[in-house]
């Protein structure tokens, strides 16, 4: 009995921590999140200049753990690590929902690969 009881708490416990830690991200919320994006990204999240990545379309599961990484240090970029650390877990996963959710222009890789 006591050994089923502990099974249980470790799933309950696990299923409350999964939900917490892949919490989904709201667009809506997102959306008025990314004034510090546009400059660079576009309004639309489809930047005009090949310097900045196109992030309309991307998967925001891909988006998150790209601003979790500046954010921490593993992508060396000084001006998204600052832009990154203003941002909450929340505020990620809402703004890569955002992202996620637009229309991506970006038809192939021509003239978007960084040495074309």
């Amino acid at each position: 009995m006591t050994r089923g009881f502990s099974l249980i708490a470790i799933g309950a416990l696990l299923a409350l921590t999964a939900t917490q830690t892949f919490a989904a991200g709201d667009p809506a919320r997102g959306k008025t999140k990314i004034a510090t994006c546009v400059a660079c990204h576009g309004q639309d999240g489809n930047s005009v200049d090949p310097q900045y990545p196109r992030l309309a379309g991307q998967y925001a599961d891909y988006l998150a753990q790209a601003l979790h990484e500046y954010k921490d240090g593993q992508r060396n970029n000084a001006i998204m690590k600052g832009f990154a650390a203003t941002l909450s877990d929340q505020d990620i996963q809402d703004v890569s929902a955002y992202f996620s959710t637009l229309p991506s222009k970006l038809q192939g890789l021509e003239n978007h690969i960084q040495g074309d």
